[in-house]
């Protein structure tokens, strides 16, 4: 057997199969699915929780979490509407679950690569709350990246 792993064994992330984690990595997870409404949040809830001028967010159809962890930290960010997932030991923000959104929002930058044409964000949430200095994303629904 050779003990050299070839190009058919390594790990390579699609479209539909993505990895990523906290800073830390004692918490890993696995978004299945297409991603769904890219976006930025500028709303003063999310700058408060990311400690940023926006967050940046993604959908995936199911999300299972790995690594030592296990699953993020939960805070009810709105009593029986949303909450927001993040590792305990190293405090990065990973994930929303909204009651009306039947996919897991993502933070975009806890994936392991946030280079793909379908991360690029078609919409700005609260753009008027948005800081002036930052170019808001244009004015679109439509994903035109790809």
């Amino acid at each position: 057997m050779n003990a050299t792993p070839t190009a058919n064994a390594q790990r390579v992330e699609t479209a539909g199969e993505r990895t990523g984690g906290c800073l830390c990595s004692r918490i890993r997870f696995t978004a299945r699915g297409p991603a769904v409404f890219a976006h930025t949040c500028a709303c003063p809830h999310c700058q408060k929780l990311g400690g940023t001028p926006v967050m940046w967010w993604v959908g995936f159809e199911t999300v299972t979490w790995t690594g030592e962890g296990g699953e993020p930290t939960w805070y009810e960010t709105f009593e029986g509407e949303a909450k927001r997932g993040f590792c305990p030991t190293c405090g990065a923000r990973l994930a929303a679950i909204d009651s009306d959104i039947p996919e897991i929002g993502i933070n975009v930058t806890a994936l392991d690569d946030t280079s793909g044409p379908d991360l690029v964000p078609i919409h700005a949430s609260f753009r008027d709350n948005a800081v002036h200095w930052l170019p808001p994303v244009p004015a679109t629904e439509h994903n035109t990246a790809g």
